[in-house]
């Protein structure tokens, strides 16, 4: 176990930040308790080794990992790294693991040395904005959509033109296209829709489940 006052950063925030040792020779590994916890375990708990290791790397990221292992050991230098942990629960976190060389008193590297960096929080927030982004997406798209279907109505065009006069008259007030098809489905509500086009609707509307057609005789 590592000695406390060698962490750091792991001081003012112990949750998410934990440091690490690697020995070259004996291939040995020495983790603060954040570290520990980070991977589900109490202080003490397990001996940190490079199998146990790789059994908590997310199965996608475990290959990498494995092989820059190899090359520290080969090339004697520290890594760094973003991947994913799966702790003792099952919980995928999300790491950033720093390190730089670690040297005798002839300055030779005989280990490596660093910290992990829980980013999960982090992760997950990012994951919350891009949810917030396809949200207002698919808003965006639906109310384009809904003015495209009026103006097809309206002026029995197809889609594609309808598309093309909701986008010129966007260029043409330099206003967005989505602001647009909002202001236009908003407004629409205002709108009354004359009797004999209404009729015309109201049986189109009663006549939908038959094939195009029958609702032609029935007009």
């Amino acid at each position: 176990m590592l000695d406390e006052s060698r962490q750091g950063a792991g001081d003012d925030d112990p949750q998410h930040v934990g440091s690490f040792r690697f020995f070259f020779d004996s291939q040995t590994w020495e983790w603060s308790d954040e570290v520990a916890r980070l991977h589900g375990y109490e202080p003490g708990e397990v001996t940190p080794t490079t199998e146990l290791l790789a059994t908590h790397k997310h199965p996608d990221d475990r290959d990498e990992f494995e092989k820059m292992v190899r090359d520290m050991l080969v090339h004697r230098t520290p890594f760094s790294s973003r991947h994913r942990i799966i702790d003792k629960a099952g919980r995928t976190r999300h790491v950033t693991v720093v390190a730089q060389p670690m040297l005798d008193e002839g300055g030779v590297a005989i280990g490596t040395e660093g910290f992990y960096l829980d980013m999960t929080e982090m992760h997950t927030e990012a994951l919350r904005e891009v949810d917030r982004h396809i949200d207002q997406f698919r808003k965006t798209q639906s109310v384009i959509e809904q003015a495209k279907g009026m103006i097809m109505l309206v002026y029995s065009v197809s889609d594609d033109r309808a598309f093309e006069v909701l986008r010129w008259r966007s260029q043409t007030s330099n206003t967005k296209l989505h602001v647009i098809c909002a202001n236009i489905v908003t407004a629409s509500s205002s709108v009354t829709m004359s009797g004999p086009t209404r009729g015309q609707f109201d049986q189109l509307l009663l006549s939908s489940h038959l094939p195009l057609d029958e609702v032609a005789d029935t007009n």
